[in-house]
């Protein structure tokens, strides 16, 4: 059977099950919520909440919206997080400017 899907979407599915076959507290310890693509101008936000993977562009109100409902839900402290560390590991792809944008957007607060 033929997939459809990207390359970057099955690894993630993959890393995902390796995870899980540690028991179900620590795949939610371990959950990522943001796969970057492209040197930061498209991102996988993976949703916790509903089980959804989306690709969107990190500059785009999607993107925003997307993570404002993951920060409603609770989860704002650990994409917060997941967003410095992006910043720390890839300094020229603009993570931390897209957490500004997050921050200026009222998503944090």
């Amino acid at each position: 059977m033929a997939s459809n899907t990207s390359k970057t979407a099955r690894a993630s599915v993959r890393a995902g099950q390796a995870g899980a076959a540690g028991g179900a507290l620590s795949v939610l310890g371990e959950f990522k919520y943001l796969i970057p693509l492209n040197k930061g101008k498209h991102a996988y936000v993976r949703n916790l909440t509903n089980g959804r993977t989306v690709h969107l562009k990190t500059d785009s109100d999607a993107f925003i919206e997307e993570i404002r409902v993951l920060t409603g839900a609770g989860h704002g402290t650990k994409i917060r997080a997941e967003l410095k560390s992006l910043a720390t590991a890839h300094p020229k792809d603009g993570w931390d400017a897209t957490e500004k944008r997050l921050e200026d957007a009222g998503v944090f607060a």
